[in-house]
């Protein structure tokens, strides 16, 4: 099974975005050297508690510092931008990077002020088109435009040799047989809707083309410790942080485990954190052999050869001894120590 990462940005309690910022390249040379296959980074607006809110920047410097691991975005909010230029993007990031630049796309609100405020043309009311946005993306680097559209003439693809992975990422499987039928990968957000994994992953497996079989990814919210009771109060702060947002919105920073453990009711503080009565749930948090039992029974269900994980884990610390924990119990293996061994 293939291990991979989406990189939140998260600003640790008492720090401040300049050192969440470094956090998360330091994170993509760490994830290279335990193996894992890819990192993502987050599109988030408007927020006290990450810092990732362009992407592209974060990738340029995660590819700059690593030689292997696949680097991409997860995602670009496609509804708010010029598929022009989120082409333009990440065509130079490819040639900057050959082989290993991802572009997942997906659509999401930030609210309708920051919506208003991404938007260029704000007198015209937006409008839902997201897949004519993907396919517009895939023209440009495949210069498939009918010779009478308007933008055949358009090249942004001249000189670049490779092209970028395309991934859609969805949370409720609207997005899954699209996905399918264009033969894109699909990532499904777990840690949203733990409940519509399933369907939606299967669903864009019937759809894929065979050339796509396989390119599904079960996104999960993952702690890890060394043991189950370390590991679940670790995952306080997420909990703690989601009832934050909840009443003050993105003004919300991220509590450490005390602030966690005072504000959470012990109803809060003892939700499942693994599969209960056949419902999966919206954070996996426990010991190495814990959680690697999760995981193996989701990716089953899911049919997916690849998971990538989420944490939100207030100390810095914590957070790389859960990953490098994880990498250990799923046998991730960098690809220069597998070629050695073999």
């Amino acid at each position: 099974m293939k291990l991979s990462l989406v990189e939140l940005s998260t600003v640790a309690p008492g720090s401040d975005k300049a050192q969440a910022l470094k956090d998360s390249i330091d994170a993509a040379k760490q994830a290279e050297d335990l193996g894992y296959h890819r990192i993502w980074y987050a599109e988030h607006h408007d927020s006290a508690s990450t810092a990732s809110t362009a992407p592209e920047l974060l990738i340029a410097l995660a590819a700059h510092t690593t030689s292997r691991i696949r680097v991409g975005s997860g995602a670009v909010l496609l509804n708010h931008y010029s598929p022009y230029k989120v082409a333009e993007t990440f065509l130079q990031l490819e040639a900057l990077a050959p082989g290993r630049i991802d572009l997942g796309l997906g659509r999401a609100t930030a609210g309708p002020v920051v919506d208003l405020a991404l938007r260029r043309d704000r007198d015209v009311s937006p409008r839902d088109d997201f897949a004519d946005q993907v396919q517009e993306v895939r023209a440009y680097f495949d210069g498939d435009f009918p010779a009478s559209h308007p933008f055949a003439r358009l090249n942004p693809a001249a000189g670049v040799a490779s092209r970028p992975e395309v991934w859609i990422l969805g949370s409720s499987g609207t997005s899954a047989a699209m996905a399918g039928r264009l033969g894109l990968g699909y990532a499904f957000a777990g840690f949203i809707n733990p409940d519509g994994a399933r369907r939606a992953l299967l669903r864009h497996g019937a759809f894929s083309t065979p050339a796509v079989n396989g390119r599904g990814i079960l996104s999960v919210s993952v702690v890890v410790a060394d043991t189950d009771i370390e590991a679940k109060r670790l995952n306080w702060s997420r909990t703690a942080l989601m009832a934050r947002l909840a009443r003050t919105g993105p003004a919300a920073t991220v509590p450490t485990i005390e602030q966690a453990e005072r504000e959470l009711s012990e109803a809060e503080k003892e939700a499942p954190t693994v599969i209960t009565d056949g419902r999966w749930p919206r954070q996996i948090a426990g010991s190495p052999a814990t959680v690697r039992d999760q995981i193996e029974q989701m990716a089953q269900a899911t049919r997916v050869g690849e998971v990538m994980v989420q944490d939100i884990i207030a100390d810095p610390q914590a957070r790389a001894h859960s990953r490098a924990l994880l990498a250990q119990a799923l046998g991730a293996t960098p690809e220069h120590t597998a070629a050695q061994a073999a």
